[in-house]
């Protein structure tokens, strides 16, 4: 079996099972955990805050940031593609109580300042107020496209004229970093708080980071214990975090099998597969007069698995359970199951 479902399925190395095992532990709740300590501060270092804090997951340190970040009735500005829109059950609005007013950001995959200004709304006694600003980088549903610091600093430059502050969802920013050759503190450094991965394409079995000021780490630390994310003996999933951060630069193998994926698919009758800019392949089957779902099952059955994405398209993702002979086998697999 091929799994290019997402690189969220990636198997823990025997280097992080052994990390697990031996982590030096404590009750993170008290901060006595002394792996968790030192993988929240590299992490920081890692994209240049002067806090962090290691969270179960994308999703809740996305949510964290937005109830910090707002007050209850606020509205939240973003991406209509945006993940924490689509994918995070309205967790906004549950857990923040805020409102979203969404935007097509379109192929930039961020608000233009143009738009920002527009969609602004200023408290009084009628209205709530824009309280955040949520970018994402890269840009899951869009493709996996690496969103340059120019058009986020634009972004965030409108926002902070108007008194907002800005989260970057950096689920993916490494590869973001890698594919724009440019360092991740350099590519977050006008955002005011930052979420990313250590799972995906980093290789981690569980866990995320959260990022910002002292001052917002403190408040996202009593929200997470709000949330059911006060952890006890956490050291023993922090460790394989350290030694996912030392993963960044095996992401370039990711890019270049997904190009080859692309490559490869987008010679076959019947499919349109653009360049990918990281790990992402999206693949458009509407040529071919298969819709995604159809595809999809198409392609499990000669043990390929992907994700439909929308009517005509398919998601498949690389990572480091992949590598370039799975790509070819892949791809010849592909062929036969929708000639």
């Amino acid at each position: 079996m091929i799994d290019l479902r997402s690189d969220t399925v990636t198997q823990p190395s025997d280097a992080m099972r052994e990390a697990a095992r031996d982590a030096d532990v404590g009750d993170d709740v008290y901060r006595d955990d002394p792996t968790v300590n030192e993988l929240e501060r590299r992490a920081a270092e890692a994209v240049g805050t002067e806090a962090a804090l290691f969270v179960p997951s994308g999703t809740m340190g996305n949510q964290i940031a937005v109830r910090v970040h707002t007050d209850r009735g606020n509205e939240l500005l973003l991406d209509s593609e945006a993940h924490i829109y689509r994918w995070e059950l309205a967790g906004a609005a549950q857990l923040a109580q805020v409102q979203t007013r969404i935007v097509d950001a379109g192929d930039r995959c961020v608000p233009t300042p143009a738009q920002i200004r527009e969609n602004y709304v200023a408290e009084d006694l009628h209205r709530p107020g824009t309280g955040l600003l949520a970018l994402e980088n890269t840009h899951n549903y869009r493709g996996g496209i690496a969103v340059e610091k120019a058009h986020i600093d634009a972004a965030v430059d409108a926002a902070h004229d108007l008194g907002v502050p800005v989260h970057l969802d950096g689920a993916r920013l490494f590869n973001a970093a890698m594919a724009l050759d440019t360092p991740a503190p350099k590519l977050v450094e006008s955002v005011d708080s930052v979420m990313f991965c250590l799972s995906k394409g980093l290789g981690a079995p569980v866990g995320s980071i959260l990022a910002g000021s002292s001052a917002f780490i403190d408040e996202a630390r009593r929200i997470r214990k709000l949330l059911g994310g006060g952890m006890r003996q956490a050291g023993m999933i922090a460790a394989p975090g350290l030694l996912a951060l030392e993963n960044v630069d095996r992401l370039e193998i990711d890019h270049t099998n997904a190009s080859a994926l692309a490559a490869g698919l987008d010679a076959i009758d019947g499919l349109s597969v653009p360049d990918p800019e990281t790990n992402i392949v999206v693949v458009d089957s509407s040529e071919a007069g298969l819709p995604a779902e159809e595809f999809v099952d198409r392609c499990g059955d000669v043990d390929v698995l992907g994700g439909a994405f929308s009517e005509y398209t398919t998601r498949f993702c690389t990572n480091w359970d992949v590598d370039r002979g799975d790509v070819e086998t892949a791809v010849d697999r592909i062929e036969t199951a929708i000639a």
